[in-house]
């Protein structure tokens, strides 16, 4: 089973990797601009998310194994990895796993440790999708604002759904799956797990989910780690301050 993959430019490979409830597409107008740079760019979907494959099996051991067979499928070494929230941490977890592939590693607005679950209002809302009622982008909005009164949370969330046929919506995510394996999403790094090379942590200045008390923690594990905040940012930093994110990735991975 093969992860799908949007594979933009040309020079050093440069994977990016999408959070929870996401997909690569997300990831679209910025990788173009990183194979400008110069880079490879491959924009994957995690297993049940995007066009990947559904698997009932869903952890972040498995998330770094399809990452590693992804690596060999395309003969890739020497990468830049770059992981977002829940992409952030399968790509701790993967640079730990397998330094020896990883040249740099790029965290965007997650730190190593424990999350609690706190996704139950935005499952409950796409749950609550019936695609025998719903035969409309608009329609599945106007049901979703009753659970996510945020428009671009919504927007972001509504990306997952497509026509299975005509007349026939559905979501590209493997929903039931992922709210059986929600407790997985907010799982710590293993304790022991160390990558020693160069790492950039970047944390949206509105955002609560890297806080000054994580530094010593992501040290601990990363030991060159440097911490940057995007501005005007909140946990969709990439997409809230784009050119300020594009900015920061750039000068570290050419430094």
């Amino acid at each position: 089973m093969k992860l799908h993959s949007q594979i933009i430019g040309q020079g050093q490979p440069f994977i990016i990797l999408h959070g929870f409830l996401g997909m690569s597409d997300n990831w679209k107008t910025l990788g173009k601009k990183f194979s400008e740079a110069g880079f490879e760019v491959h924009l994957v979907d995690q297993r049940n998310h995007g066009h990947s494959f559904h698997d009932d099996n869903f952890n972040y051991e498995v998330l770094a194994d399809d990452l590693k067979a992804y690596c060999e499928t395309h003969q890739l070494k020497d990468i830049v990895l770059l992981g977002h929230s829940m992409g952030g941490k399968t790509a701790m977890l993967f640079a730990t796993e397998y330094p020896e592939l990883v040249s740099k590693l790029l965290v965007a607005d997650i730190s190593p440790r424990f999350y609690p679950i706190h996704h139950d209002t935005i499952l409950a809302g796409l749950s609550a999708l019936d695609f025998n009622k719903i035969k409309s982008r608009g329609a599945a909005d106007t049901l979703l604002s009753q659970y996510v009164s945020d428009i671009g949370t919504r927007m972001f969330l509504l990306k997952n759904l497509y026509w299975v046929q005509k007349g026939q919506l559905g979501l590209r995510i493997n929903l039931d799956v992922l709210k059986d394996n929600v407790s997985e999403v907010g799982e710590a790094l293993p304790m022991h797990s160390k990558f020693e090379k160069s790492t950039l942590f970047l944390r949206g200045d509105k955002s609560e989910y890297v806080i000054p008390n994580d530094e010593k923690l992501i040290k601990q594990h990363f030991p060159k780690a440097k911490i940057v905040t995007i501005c005007n940012a909140g946990h969709w930093l990439h997409a809230e301050n784009p050119e300020d994110f594009y900015n920061a990735v750039v000068n570290f991975v050419s430094a």
